[in-house]
């Protein structure tokens, strides 16, 4: 299990924009986020600034879009269960599907991919049912037949990355 996963925005942002704060939070936290009963509180101690500080300045980079979320990557299908779909999107409709796609809390992320099916997204709940549910609504809302990638076999990827 690893702490303190963030996952990237939708907006394009200008990395000019960071300041040295910016910087150490998404260099420092991206693993190993502490596990104590005030995160940010001992994130502010460490780097010598106010726990509030730390959240406004987490609270920036979700509003440029750098960060989505602040949360725990747990191993797949053990808390809940999730999976990867996609759908083919006319280029005119990307944008606009996109934020539907976006606007189900089940959704933790969606990216734009070179290829027929060019929006590709997570779709995480309680159990299968649900998952199913919230495909077939994405489908219902957009006119656009989802592709259900589900899991076959599972990997690791780290996906921090260095600011």
């Amino acid at each position: 299990m690893s702490f303190g996963n963030f996952s990237g925005g939708q907006k394009a942002f200008d990395a000019e924009q960071l300041t040295g704060l910016d910087r150490a939070l998404l260099d420092e936290y991206q693993r190993g986020f502490p596990l104590v009963s005030r995160p940010f509180a001992h994130i502010a101690s460490e780097l010598g600034v106010s726990e509030e500080t730390v959240l406004d300045s987490f609270a920036a980079l979700r509003e440029l879009g750098v960060i989505s979320r602040i949360g725990a990557v747990v191993r797949p299908h053990r808390a809940g269960w999730s999976t990867l779909a996609a759908l083919a999107v006319p280029e005119d409709r990307l944008d606009q599907v996109a934020t539907v796609v976006s606007g189900f809390s089940e959704v933790n992320h969606n990216y734009e991919r070179r290829h027929e099916l060019n929006l590709w997204f997570v779709v995480t709940a309680p159990d299968p049912a649900a998952v199913n549910e919230v495909l077939k609504e994405i489908e219902r809302q957009t006119g656009l037949e989802v592709i259900d990638l589900p899991l076959e076999e599972s990997f690791r990827v780290d996906l921090g990355f260095p600011i």
